[in-house]
């Protein structure tokens, strides 16, 4: 059996510092992925969403670990791209018009295939309502800049006027804003809630 560490492997984009904002360059990379709008906090739609995910990312990696593979991994932290027609819905919180992506990456050696055949085999157990929404999908962000947040999503932007000010003192805002849930949130105190914040800058 062999045993895959990914945030390892990846440990200059999947570890952060809240001391300092760091430039990075991110590779192309597959993603399962998911898109909605709406509160994450009230939408079923979001809920729905994340539920799909988590059963097909465990399905695959249980079918990795049992198959011809043999290859353990753990599952990648879910992650989201958010953004709006209209920004200002972020500057006044009309989180009714939020559009987001959520996502979890996969190893290079998770297929189509196999990702095909966990939905299968999720929808075929539990059929969760967001099942036919998933797909597979590479992401490339190139040169972005991040951030350790520490403390609730709501308290994010001082966090975010940090990055977006390092990032316009050397190039531009380009891209979507970019959030890695490092910890579950239904077990810990919100004041620990740690998320990497990244933007791609050009």
């Amino acid at each position: 059996m062999t045993k895959i560490d990914l945030k390892k492997e990846l440990k200059q984009l999947y570890q952060a510092s809240a001391k300092e904002v760091v430039q990075v360059d991110v590779p192309a990379l597959t993603y399962l992925m998911v898109d909605g709008q709406g509160d994450p906090n009230t939408s079923p739609e979001y809920a729905q969403a994340i539920e799909a995910l988590y059963s097909v990312a465990y399905t695959a990696k249980f079918m990795v670990k049992k198959g011809p593979q043999a290859t353990d991994y753990a599952v990648m932290p879910l992650e989201g791209l958010w953004w709006a027609d209209d920004m200002s819905a972020f500057i006044t919180n009309d989180r009714s018009r939020w559009k987001w992506t959520m996502m979890i990456m996969q190893p290079a050696f998770v297929s189509s295939e196999l990702i095909a055949a966990a939905i299968a085999a999720v929808r075929k157990k539990k059929s969760p309502p967001a099942i036919d929404r998933l797909r597979l999908e590479t992401y490339a962000e190139g040169a972005c800049a991040q951030v350790l947040h520490v403390g609730p999503y709501t308290e994010e932007g001082p966090t975010i006027e940090r990055l977006h000010a390092f990032i316009t003192a050397r190039a531009a805002l380009a891209g979507k804003h970019h959030e890695i849930y490092l910890t579950d949130m239904r077990r810990a105190d919100p004041a620990k809630w740690k998320t990497i914040i990244r933007q791609p800058m050009r």
